[in-house]
């Protein structure tokens, strides 16, 4: 991932549009948070018609080698706002993780998970409104050829909700919280610092 002072002042994407300074200080700002060393973030590539400018990031969370969760965050900026949007930005989370059928099983996963999310918001101050989403269950169970396979459970969670300022940063820890979490991996305690992610090289960062 390059650094943000690789981006130039006069930087256009697409069709030539300059991107708004707005935008390009919350894009940057994705790029600025220290993660724990369980977690390793890329840029990838964001989706085009959501809105006029985006920015995305994935992740996944690993236990030595095992891959435990995945998950990006996408940034969207559209100067004049949209509907329910309370603002010109938006942001769209996604989390998947292996999880035990037992807890999957359990009917409060659902509102403890959301839960997660919101309390990590509001731990790392990152101020939020017009939140909204989904908490999925599967169960994937092999037949035929493949019935030997274990069965898998996992959860989803899908969410967006409008960051009330420019800096990015406080939302991105709070993702990688929400997912730390999803994966069994308890948060760190206040007193144990973070390390800088391990990134992996894009040469594409800002997407229209």
């Amino acid at each position: 991932m390059r650094p943000p002072s690789t981006y130039s002042s006069d930087m256009t994407i697409g069709d030539a549009t300059p991107v708004p300074a707005a935008f390009r200080r919350a894009a940057e700002s994705l790029r600025r948070t220290t993660v724990r060393p369980e977690i390793e973030l890329e840029d990838i590539p964001a989706p085009q018609r959501l809105a006029p400018f985006s920015a995305a990031i994935g992740a996944s969370v690993y236990r030595e080698d095992d891959e435990l969760a995945v998950g990006r965050l996408i940034l969207l900026f559209d100067p004049d706002g949209q509907r329910g949007w309370e603002g010109p930005f938006r942001l769209v989370a996604y989390v998947r993780a292996d999880m035990e059928p037992e807890i999957t099983s359990d009917p409060l996963l659902g509102p403890v998970a959301w839960s997660w999310l919101t309390d990590a918001l509001d731990a790392h101050a990152a101020g939020y409104s017009a939140a909204g989403g989904t908490v999925t269950r599967a169960v994937s169970e092999g037949f035929g050829n493949k019935a030997e396979d274990p069965v898998t459970t996992e959860l989803e969670l899908r969410a967006s909700w409008s960051p009330r300022e420019e800096d990015m940063s406080g939302h991105v820890a709070a993702w990688c919280d929400l997912m730390c979490l999803a994966a069994g991996i308890p948060p760190l305690p206040p007193d144990v610092a973070s390390l800088p992610p391990r990134r992996r090289e894009d040469p594409e960062s800002f997407r229209q």
